[in-house]
């Protein structure tokens, strides 16, 4: 199962990621949406998973969750904007994959047999020296394999 995971749209939904998301089967994002809009037109892609961000306020500060634990294509995600706030309030050990945002720099790493990601800001400034990214994760693939995408 090919996972969309995007974080800090802040209310932005390039143009590109449409083409980049061809093909997945669900979209997860890690907070800092920006509004009710950016999850209808990333609905037209795949279904839609969101957690709220430190900057979602109104409808979507009290309707998204500030965690979500949930199973995708055989694999339990962890979700969460801030990575902290997430890790210190506890990683259920049958989680395979932790994803963030927060801070617009994309990452990938492995730490305790668990996949870290965090796609960077698809619609926020950009921060590090990168642009607008989002990431592909397969689930199907041996290990798990989890590509950035630059938008």
């Amino acid at each position: 199962m090919l996972i969309g995971i995007l974080s800090d749209t802040h209310g932005v939904v390039p143009a590109s990621l449409h083409e980049a998301f061809t093909g997945v089967q669900h979209i997860v994002h890690a907070g800092d949406v920006g509004g009710d809009a950016v999850l209808a037109e990333l609905e037209t892609i795949a279904p839609v998973l969101a957690v709220r961000g430190n900057t979602d306020r109104g409808s979507l500060g009290w309707r998204l969750p500030e965690r979500l634990n949930v199973r995708l294509g055989g694999v339990r995600l962890l979700v969460g904007h801030i990575e902290q706030r997430l890790l210190d309030a506890g990683v259920p050990h049958d989680v395979a994959v932790v994803v963030t945002g927060h801070t617009h720099v994309p990452k990938v790493t492995r730490r305790g047999g668990v996949l870290h990601v965090n796609p960077g800001a698809a619609g926020g400034a950009a921060r590090g020296g990168h642009g607008p990214t989002a990431a592909v994760l397969d689930t199907a693939a041996d290990g798990l394999n989890v590509r950035i995408l630059d938008l």
